[in-house]
């Protein structure tokens, strides 16, 4: 066989094996991406970390800074963690009752408290706490309260002050469960079931 005849006939086997490559390649179906359920259950692990916790936090309130609120975040993981108790509901719970820390409501910023604890009137407007640390350490303990039975006991100094009525009257094992105690409105449950629905949302987009 002569070269030229020789080397048009390589071209052309290395341009069938490059297309059988190229073919072979596009028809490898990519993974699918584990997609990220949250708990609705009080006692469990929180999926979410702190990046995910302030990024999500950030994109519904941008006027905050994102380094104050992942170290927000941590507080509520590592607090929720003390007592065995969900973040990821507890960080929802906080978005919802403080509108993404916006207020506006009985309970003023500078009180720290993040779940509208003892917020009944203008004459009850709320719990007041010194720092940023114990207001999520009693946000934690009150759904601690809720989520255990009278013989389970905190693993941090007791700050709420309504943990103990909650304790011995109060107890819910789920989100819905817990929901029905924490307010009057009716739709508090469906309210912290779409908080929970849009923080899955965010982590899976």
């Amino acid at each position: 066989m002569k070269p030229s005849k020789t080397r048009f006939v390589t071209g052309l086997i290395l341009i069938t094996l490059i297309t059988v490559f190229i073919s072979s390649c596009k028809t490898i179906p990519e993974p699918e991406k584990t997609r990220i359920i949250l708990s609705r259950k009080l006692l469990a692990q929180g999926n979410l970390s702190a990046e995910q916790l302030a990024g999500f936090f950030i994109q519904e309130n941008a006027q905050k800074d994102y380094q104050e609120m992942y170290d927000f975040a941590c507080l509520y993981i590592q607090e929720a963690a003390d007592e065995n108790i969900n973040s990821d509901i507890a960080f929802a719970q906080m978005c919802h009752e403080t509108g993404f820390l916006k207020f506006g409501g009985l309970v003023q910023p500078e009180w720290h408290n993040y779940c509208g604890l003892g917020a009944i009137s203008s004459e009850e407007p709320g719990c007041q706490f010194e720092t940023a640390q114990l207001g999520v350490r009693a946000h934690i303990q009150h759904i601690q309260a809720y989520a255990t039975t009278e013989d389970i006991p905190l693993n941090n100094a007791l700050i709420d002050p309504r943990y103990t009525w909650v304790h011995k009257t109060k107890y819910a094992v789920t989100l819905g469960d817990f929901a029905k105690s924490w307010a009057a409105d009716p739709e508090y449950a469906q309210k912290l079931e779409k908080m929970l629905q849009r923080m899955e949302a965010f982590v899976n987009q």
